[in-house]
Parts: structure tokens; C-alpha cells; sequence
């Protein structure tokens, strides 16, 4: 019996040793909530200065102290239902586990190869939900200064149809103020608007229209190639990364029903699942 009282006595002193170096590891404590240095040391990014590695050490102490005072208040004021809050970790930790499978599912089998062919047969089905809300252009322009020497030469080059006038240009585009000649892509007027503050308050553009302007910053060459208005059917072109992220979505969906069939038909065959 004594060397039982004795064999008590070490373990509480081993543990009280123990709790009391935990202490003095200890970076901040919450009532009888402990954090500690190893804790954040991994939180801390690297190379970063003192005074900043510093502020970011307390950022996460004061982030820590807020959790836990919060909780300990939650703790006392809120009626302590642990059924409710055990099925809550329930559910939450059965849909992270689910959502991760399929994850890990999607990853390894989805097809994520996008034909030509899959964005035409997908526009051409779905093309009249694609309604502009903004007017787009296709365009070409320059600005230049006023005093450039040879302004006529460079307005007749714009206006040209020739593929060796717009690389004369293109060649000469150091000259330039800013400038765009790639008048195939689609863009919002708004945007044309805010590099090309001429246009402010002009009539609404229309197709194959040329613009020339001037004022105390230079000379403004537009040439507006086509015109589509709000509520107008989106260009193919411009909704592309949109069908693609749909294209996208209805397979990842698709292969999810895929799964969860199998599963369903695969557990009914090894009577793993019955219906009473």
C-alpha cells in the first residue's frame, strides 16, 4: 500500500511538472486555454522583416484570444444542446467527405477536353439566353500626336484594306500613343469608351463607320468594323469561356448522377442496401 501511495504521488508530480512546462511554453492562455509557440510558428509566412514577422505573430494571438473568449461566453449564455450540435459535426463532417470523393472522382475521370464542335452545338441550342446587356464592337484605332510628321500617310495606311499597309503600321506602332488593329475580337463599348474618351457623347457607332478626331491630346483614327446593341444575341466568340464553364458544370453533374446510380445499383446487387 505504501509503495502504491508513493507510485500516486510520482505520477501526480510527473503531470504537474509536465503542466507546468506547458505553461511556460505558453504564448498567450484563455482561462485555462493554452496556445502555444509551436501552434503559430508554421502560420508564420517566411522571409518576412521582423517588425512585420512581429505583427503577424500577434495578429494571430489576438485571433486566438477572440475564439476562445467567444466560445467561453457561448458557453454560458447559449443552452448547451449536444444533440443538436453533435448531429450539426454529423452532417458537416459527412458532407466534407462526400464533397472530397467526389472531388477526387471529378479530378481523376471528367472529360475536360472542349471541342469546336461541343461550343457550336451548345451556342446554336442555347444562343437566345445569350442576350447582350452592353452594345460590343469590333474596331481598329489609333492616337497619335499633332505634330507628327507624315499624319496623312499614316491616315491613308489606316484606312487601307491592304495586309501590307496594316504591317507598315504595326511596324511604326512605337510611334503611336496607343493603338489596337485587331479589329476581330469582340469588346464592350464602354471599355472602347474609356481609352477612347472622343467617342463620349457621339452618336451610336455603326458598322463599317470611319472616325476622325481631334483635340489638345492628338488625333483619334476609329474604324468600326461591326455593331452589336444590348439585348442583341451574343457573338459565339464572346460568351466561348461561359459555354465552356457550363459545358463544364452539366458533365461534372451528369458524372455525380453517373456515381451515385452505380453505387445505388452496385450496393442493391451485394445486398448492402434494401428497401422495406
Amino acid at each position: 500500500m505504501k509503495y502504491i501511495s508513493i507510485y500516486i504521488v510520482i505520477i501526480i508530480a510527473v503531470f504537474s511538472c509536465k503542466e507546468q512546462v506547458d505553461e511556460n511554453n505558453a504564448v498567450a492562455r484563455v482561462y485555462d486555454q493554452y496556445l502555444y509557440e509551436n501552434e503559430i510558428s508554421a502560420k508564420i509566412p517566411e522571409n518576412l522583416s521582423r517588425e512585420d514577422s512581429i505583427l503577424f505573430r500577434n495578429n494571430i494571438i489576438n485571433s486566438w484570444a477572440k475564439q476562445q473568449l467567444l466560445l467561453q461566453k457561448a458557453k454560458i449564455n447559449i443552452e448547451d444542446n449536444n444533440d443538436d450540435i453533435n448531429e450539426l459535426v454529423k452532417t458537416y463532417k459527412r458532407d466534407l467527405l462526400i464533397d472530397k470523393y467526389t472531388r477526387a472522382v471529378i479530378l481523376q475521370e471528367l472529360d475536360t477536353l472542349i471541342t469546336d464542335a461541343d461550343i457550336d452545338e451548345y451556342y446554336n441550342k442555347n444562343k437566345n439566353i445569350y442576350k447582350l446587356n452592353e452594345d460590343l464592337v469590333q474596331l481598329r484605332y489609333i492616337h497619335f500626336n499633332l505634330d507628327i510628321i507624315d499624319k496623312k500617310e499614316i491616315i491613308d495606311l489606316f484606312r487601307s484594306d491592304l495586309e501590307s499597309d496594316l504591317e507598315e503600321l504595326t511596324n511604326r506602332e512605337l510611334e503611336f500613343n496607343s493603338y489596337n488593329f485587331n479589329d476581330s475580337i469582340w469588346v464592350s463599348y464602354n471599355s472602347v469608351e474609356k481609352k477612347l474618351p472622343i467617342l463620349k457623347g457621339d452618336e451610336r457607332l455603326k458598322k463599317n463607320k470611319f472616325i476622325q478626331k481631334e483635340d489638345s491630346l492628338g488625333v483619334y483614327l476609329v474604324a468600326v468594323k461591326n455593331v452589336l446593341y444590348s439585348n442583341d444575341v451574343a457573338p459565339k466568340s464572346y460568351v466561348t469561356p461561359t459555354i465552356k464553364n457550363m459545358i463544364l458544370h452539366k458533365r461534372k453533374l451528369d458524372m455525380l448522377k453517373r456515381i451515385e446510380q452505380t453505387l445505388v445499383n452496385d450496393a442493391i446487387n451485394k445486398k448492402q442496401f434494401e428497401q422495406y
